[in-house]
């Protein structure tokens, strides 16, 4: 799935394109500090999208999932060869590659936003 991002700098060009036309988009006046805000706003999508899936990967819910299943598949008898015991767990759609894509785009937006926050004060 993330063969095309593998490249952080391609994705990191993305991610800017993307935050300079919702600037633009967006923002009432061009000027630095709405620009600023609006990388604020990708970079906090994709740290919010890394926590949650840090989470999952963390096995938080698979003990509920396996239990809403358990108790779905014996409600609608359902039971045909326990099938909801082999659907995979939230945790193994998760994969590592997966959070480091997601943490390395997150800590370069909010270093870019830092970075810009100290030139726009200075």
């Amino acid at each position: 799935m993330f063969t095309f991002f593998k490249n952080k700098w391609i994705l990191l060009l993305i991610n800017l394109l993307v935050s300079f036309v919702f600037f633009l988009l967006a923002a009432p006046e061009t000027n630095l500090h709405h620009y600023i805000d609006a990388l604020f706003y990708i970079a906090f999508i994709y740290l919010i999208v890394w926590l949650i899936s840090f989470i999952i990967k963390g096995r938080f819910f698979d003990g509920i999932v396996y239990g809403f299943r358990r108790v779905g598949g014996r409600m609608f008898n359902k039971d045909l060869l326990d099938e909801w015991a082999d659907k995979p767990k939230p945790s193994e759609r998760v994969t590592a590659n997966f959070l480091s894509v997601i943490l390395i785009q997150g800590l370069l937006l909010t270093g870019i936003m830092i970075g810009l926050l100290i030139i726009f004060y200075l």
